[in-house]
């Protein structure tokens, strides 16, 4: 049953909800969702004050929904786009997750509960989508919101005229310090890699993989991902920050235990996703046993996930992802939950430059923020999909923006040359063929 259907029987659905028209903008490939009539909001619901003025500005009505899906190469970014009555729009990113076509489909259906309303009631709107939608969100789900949301917080701080931080809590950084990740296939190429990427960007901090294909055995897993981190360390030398990611490669937790002990020679920043999310019990196991901090959250989803996960202090680190666990200001709330349990923030960042600037007025205003993944916009897609896209400077820290909104605009006319692909993550198998989690 589709939502607008549910909420019609329930009562809730304003008379007169627009169809969809068209795609009406040459935006991109994929560009979809033109304008759409206002409508009356939802009964019994929040109700405009003052006319719907807020403070010094005029009353505002979301009028239409695009989407925007791009080909980055071997993936896509979804992009969402929240047009206004007033001319005003914003932009945001829902995580990219393989059937993206669905995500697209989700906020598509979204738009019909939110047309009508105004934008700048974020909480407000957060709460219509998450609760009506009932049933606790998986990743296509909550990605859709969390894009969506994005997008209302831009709106926010362009009508206020001020950058969304100093809407979240106002600045308190200079700076945002960011890390990347690196590859080599040995350990002379994984050393090699690392020391180039600290000379060209200034990093204080990176993160590389680990060696564990599932047909490895275990010794030989811990052997050569103790060479590689080794050789990582040697060449950026003991004060660069360096994390570890198992990504969930591990499915016993004493697996990832007996790594624990094998690279704390050399002081790893963290020990990422020793094991899968789901069982906390285990990640906690993991973290009576070993000396290193952890770190874990990117497969997490909004507060009702991360209390349990931060209460049982199983994290030193936790890494929500802006673009799937439910967008700012939910991470906000997880952020204060973990700050309340002394734990550090450094949020997952795999997706587009746009998401990095989302994530960057998240960490200008957060407390207890630590480090930001990244990836440095110099070449191809991501060089191409923002306007301008915030470029880490010689130090390894990104500056914080000042512009209204996000500060940043989507590059629509690079998208016409962007076309998405469908794409999928690669199944793993053992030797026995059984897949397993890669």
């Amino acid at each position: 049953m589709r939502r607008r259907q549910f909420l019609s029987a329930a009562g809730f659905a304003a008379a007169g909800f627009a169809q969809a028209q068209q795609p009406s903008g040459s935006a991109g490939p994929r560009a979809r969702g033109g304008m759409r009539s206002a409508s009356s909001g939802f009964p019994g619901g929040l109700q405009p004050l003052d006319g719907g003025k807020i403070g010094n500005t005029g009353p505002m009505k979301i009028t239409g929904i695009k989407t925007f899906l791009v080909g980055a190469g071997g993936r896509n970014w979804v992009y969402v786009k929240v047009l206004t009555d007033q001319g005003i729009y914003g932009i945001g990113e829902a995580y990219s997750a393989g059937p993206d076509e669905a995500t697209i489909k989700v906020i598509e259906d979204f738009a019909t509960w939110l047309v009508g309303q105004d934008p700048r009631n974020v909480q407000y709107l957060f709460d219509v989508m998450y609760n009506t939608t009932r049933f606790p969100g998986g990743l296509i789900v909550n990605s859709a919101i969390s894009g969506i949301e994005h997008a209302l917080w831009d709106i926010a701080g362009k009508s206020a005229g001020v950058p969304v931080w100093a809407l979240i809590g106002g600045r308190m950084r200079n700076k945002i310090r960011t890390y990347q990740s690196t590859g080599g296939a040995t350990p002379q190429q994984a050393g090699e890699n690392a020391k180039k990427m600290v000379e060209t960007y200034g990093y204080t901090a990176l993160k590389m993989g680990i060696q564990a294909p599932g047909e490895m055995p275990y010794n030989r897993a811990t052997r050569e991902t103790v060479a590689h981190v080794r050789a990582v360390r040697e060449a950026v030398g003991p004060d660069v920050d360096i994390g570890v990611d198992v990504h969930a490669k591990f499915f016993e937790a004493a697996r990832a235990i007996r790594l624990g002990h094998a690279i704390e020679p050399f002081n790893p920043m963290w020990m990422e996703e020793s094991i899968r999310t789901e069982n906390f019990a285990a990640m906690k196991k993991v973290s009576d046993h070993v000396n290193i901090p952890l770190a874990s959250g990117e497969c997490n989803y909004m507060i009702h996930e991360f209390r349990p996960l931060i209460e049982l202090q199983a994290l030193d680190f936790v890494q929500p992802d802006i673009c799937c666990c439910g967008g700012v200001l939910t991470m906000k709330k997880i952020a204060a939950m973990a700050e309340a349990q002394f734990i550090m923030v450094a949020p997952h960042n795999p997706m587009s430059p746009l998401a990095t600037a989302v994530n960057v007025h998240f960490a200008a205003s957060t407390p207890n923020f630590f480090i930001l993944e990244y990836a440095a916009p110099d070449s191809g897609a991501r060089k191409d999909v923002l306007k301008e896209p915030l470029m880490v400077k010689k130090d390894g820290y990104l500056e914080i923006p000042n512009k209204p909104g996000w500060g940043v605009e989507l590059n629509e006319e690079a998208f016409k040359h962007m076309p998405p692909a469908p794409w999928r993550r690669g199944t793993s198998f053992r030797s026995d063929g059984s897949p397993y989690f890669q």
